[in-house]
Order: structure tokens, then C-alpha cells, then sequence
């Protein structure tokens, strides 16, 4: 390969799977409901839910369509601001040797948390970084944590728990293939370590942190990510369906099969379609929220994959929508709309 080539190359894959922003402040530009040139198109969804029904969430919104602009004000700082801590935890190197080691992880408590309130039970929301990020990026923007103080101030959200984790630990390699096996088994310190280590010390839904206690309690899980976190956000629906309901896969496709630039679009849509019908996850419920910024560097994986879910009857707009940023970059600006309109339909069980 000739070296200006061999360096493109390099350089687009940084550009599109960095979990950091690639220098692009965007400006949130209002709804619609078919970004141009993808054939993608809204369709309305109906519903006759009950008062006392599961609330369904295909009444809400259409099945595509463009994401909603942040309010300006979310941004500013709250009078119900949130706090961030540091949560250390005991896990191993999946990726490498299991050899047992330390991670930190950071955690949003909400306004109000009290640690000796017993009584109050708080939903949950994991979020994963892109390639080369880290633990606790999505706090670190100030505007970022100000909008989850507003969708809980303001009663868009309920109150909720938020862990902003990592894929790697102190000692990985942070290259693009280790990355890649780094998310690829992170399931396995999900459902062993972090799961039960935060929720044995915050107030979740989880009575206890057995199995059958976090399996009965995954109406109050959601889990998200970006770029390389959206990968991960799928394979965590592949792997954990039992533990987790909402998703909220962001700028990125299923890996299940396959790999970048090998993505196997149908053969990972017929894997999770049957998934669905043999766990019986209709009935069960479960919530997919798929989102993509239209200037996205890496924006065909992501409708490539919808429109691949959307040719199945099974993914109805209850269980799958996708919706686009129009004008979003790869960045972290397109992430907090993405954020900000999928969160108030999360947690809609009771």
C-alpha cells in the first residue's frame, strides 16, 4: 500500500471511532422525519395502551425521524445539580489473562440521593465511550451533566443513576484491534463485577445482587454508548437481554459478526431477530433507541443497519426506532441530543 494511502486510512478510522469530539461544534437544527438520500422513512405508530398498562412507547414518537434540538437552558448550570464520585471495583482482565485487577468507574447520583434512604429506588443508565476514551467522559462537559440535572429537574426523566464505565483498564492496549477485543468481552465484567459492585452500594431496583435479582430488575436498566460504545451497546442487548431493557446505540452497528468494514449487516439483524423470538423478548419488552448524526463520518453502518431492521415485522416501533441529528458530526455534541431525546422514553414500565 502506498504510504499516502496506508496514512488516509489511519486517519479516517481515528476520526471515526474516536470517543472524543473531532473538532466540529454543531447546532442542533429541529425535527423531521426522513433524512435525505437514505430512504428511510417515518412511519406513525399507533397504540391503545391502558392507564394501567406498560406504557408503550411507540406511542410517542414515530418509528424514524430526526432528533429534537436541546433546549438552550439545559445547558446552564441546575438548582438541582447532581454530584459525580469516583466508584472503584474489583474485575479482571477479560481481554487478556483474567488476572484479577482494580478499574474505576464514575457514577452521577441525582439530587436528593441519600445513601441512608433504603426506601427510594433509583432506574439505572450505563454509558460506554468510543476508541480511546475513558471512564467518566460523559460528565466531563459541563453541559453534559447540566441537561441529566434538567431531564430530572424538570420530570422529563425520572431520577436516575448514571455510570459512565470503561472497556479498558490501566495496563491495555489502547490500538484499534484490542480495543475491539477489549468491548468484545466486556459483557462478562458487566454482569460479574460492575453490575453487582455498584448496585450492591446504590439504591437500584436490584433487592439483592444475585442473578435472579438483577434479571428481575432489568425494567429499571438502560445501557448506551458511542462510536465504539455503540458496538458495545449491541452486543450487550446480544449478551445481557436478561439484565438490561432499554438501549441507546449511538453512531455505530452490531459487531456480532463480523468487524469494521466487514459488518454482515443481515446475518447480526437475523442473529437478534431470532434472539428476540427465542428468549421471547416481545413479551418480555425491550427498547432499542438508534441513533446517528447525518454528517457522521461512519453514518452508513448505522442506516445501513436500520434499514436492514426495518425490513423485519419483528422490530416494531415499540422494541426499535432510529432516528438521526441533522447536520451531527461524530462528536460529543451530536451525543448529548441523541441523549436528551432518547432518556425520557427509557423507564416507562411499571
Amino acid at each position: 500500500m502506498k504510504p499516502w494511502i496506508q496514512f488516509a486510512t489511519i486517519l479516517l478510522l481515528c476520526l471515526a471511532f474516536s470517543g472524543c469530539s473531532v473538532g466540529r461544534d454543531t447546532v442542533p437544527t429541529g425535527t423531521g422525519t426522513k433524512n435525505p438520500g437514505t430512504g428511510v422513512e417515518c412511519t406513525v405508530a399507533q397504540s391503545d395502551e391502558t392507564e394501567n398498562d406498560h406504557m408503550n412507547v411507540s406511542n410517542t414518537i414515530p418509528q424514524t425521524g430526526m432528533t429534537t434540538a436541546v433546549p438552550a437552558e439545559y445547558a446552564q448550570a441546575s438548582s438541582q445539580p447532581g454530584t459525580v464520585v469516583p466508584f472503584s471495583y474489583d474485575t479482571r482482565d477479560y481481554a487478556e489473562n483474567s488476572a484479577l485487577i482494580q478499574k474505576t468507574a464514575y457514577v452521577y447520583l441525582p439530587y436528593g440521593y441519600d445513601e441512608n434512604d433504603i426506601e427510594k429506588q433509583y432506574d439505572i443508565l450505563y454509558l460506554m465511550h468510543g476508541w480511546g476514551g475513558h471512564a467518566g467522559e460523559y460528565f466531563e462537559a459541563a453541559s453534559q451533566k447540566n441537561m441529566f440535572d434538567h431531564l430530572i429537574e424538570n420530570g422529563d426523566t425520572p431520577s436516575m443513576i448514571i455510570v459512565s464505565a470503561s472497556f479498558y483498564n490501566e495496563n491495555s492496549n489502547r490500538d484499534f484491534g484490542s480495543s475491539i477485543t477489549a468491548f468484545r468481552v466486556f459483557h462478562n465484567e458487566f454482569e460479574n463485577d460492575l453490575m453487582p459492585a455498584v448496585e450492591g452500594t446504590y439504591h437500584t431496583y436490584a433487592k439483592s445482587t444475585s442473578a435472579e435479582d438483577l434479571i428481575a430488575s432489568r425494567d429499571h436498566r438502560a445501557f448506551g454508548g458511542f462510536s465504539l460504545g455503540s458496538v458495545t451497546t449491541w452486543l450487550q442487548f446480544c449478551y445481557d437481554y436478561d439484565y438490561i431493557r432499554y438501549f441507546l446505540p449511538m453512531s455505530g452497528s452490531c459487531w456480532y459478526y463480523g468487524t469494521y468494514g466487514d459488518f454482515q449487516f443481515k446475518k447480526n439483524v437475523d442473529f437478534i431477530e431470532q434472539l428476540v423470538k427465542d428468549h421471547e423478548l416481545d413479551e418480555r419488552g425491550y427498547f432499542i433507541y438508534h441513533a446517528v448524526g447525518t454528517n457522521d463520518t461512519v453514518k452508513s453502518q448505522s442506516i445501513d443497519m436500520a434499514e436492514e431492521m426495518l425490513t423485519r415485522e419483528i422490530f416494531t416501533p415499540d422494541h426499535y426506532v432510529f432516528y438521526q441529528k441533522d447536520g451531527g458530526y461524530h462528536d460529543f455534541g451530536a451525543v448529548q441530543e441523541y441523549l436528551y431525546n432518547a432518556l425520557p422514553l427509557f423507564f416507562k414500565a411499571e
